[in-house]
């Protein structure tokens, strides 16, 4: 995925979970859309560098939107939750998840389950059984190396995960993908600490047949790129 002509500046705050106030490298002070719903910990710092998108749109009330940070000092992560589900199917149209190749058709928010969910993509027309997908976002750095989902209790999480279950109760092929577009992220585990039901859940989906993976990007200023295969530990 291309990146074009995005705009450094440096993250004054971020607030109201939708806005955050950026300094440009000519001194004006913007205000940005924050296209991100989670506690973004450890990736809203004061002070770090951020690189925005310019919407093109002067009618939006905030036409800049915040896209990328720069974390620790020195690995970038792309904030947009957005185009999670777009990596993802980029990766998958390009054969860069081989555990998702074969597919000659894609479809997205498919409604399912017993809950009023929408799946993030369905794979269909391959030599193996067709694939519901539900994608996470992964942004969240702690030591050595580990990401950590989610970053904030996700009650939608774990409806999806129960969703997921029930599908392979049923013989569907289901899988959770985690999306880690973090250069710093090497490996992904639940986040007992913050929300223990969404792991005792994911513990629970693994052993009932439920697929997971995840993949990592190594985005730049210039473009997001899925191809890294991580390992997950529970």
């Amino acid at each position: 995925m291309q990146l074009t002509d995005l705009i450094e500046g440096r993250l004054l705050r971020r607030y109201k979970r939708f806005l955050a106030d950026v300094e440009l490298s000519d001194g004006r002070c913007v205000t940005v859309h924050c296209p991100n719903t989670g506690s973004m910990r450890n990736c809203a710092e004061p002070g770090s560098r951020v690189w925005l998108l310019d919407s093109g749109n002067p009618k939006r009330k905030y036409p800049l939107g915040w896209e990328l940070v720069e974390v620790e000092g020195r690995h970038l992560a792309s904030i947009n939750t957005g185009r999670a589900n777009a990596l993802v199917r980029e990766a998958i149209e390009q054969g860069r998840i081989e555990e998702l190749a074969g597919y000659r058709s894609i479809r997205q928010e498919v409604p399912y389950g017993e809950e009023r969910s929408r799946i993030d993509l369905v794979l269909s027309e391959g030599a193996v059984a067709d694939a519901w997908i539900e994608v996470k976002n992964v942004t969240l750095l702690e030591a050595d190396g580990w990401g950590s989902f989610p970053d904030a209790v996700t009650l939608r999480g774990q409806k999806h995960l129960r969703e997921l279950m029930l599908l392979a109760r049923q013989g569907v092929r289901a899988v959770l993908l985690f999306c880690v577009p973090h250069g710093g992220i090497e490996r992904v585990r639940p986040a007992d600490a913050i929300d223990p039901a969404y792991g005792r859940l994911l513990r629970e989906a693994r052993d009932g047949g439920v697929e997971l993976l995840a993949y990592g990007a190594m985005p730049t200023p210039d473009e997001l790129v899925l191809s890294r295969r991580l390992e997950i530990v529970l």
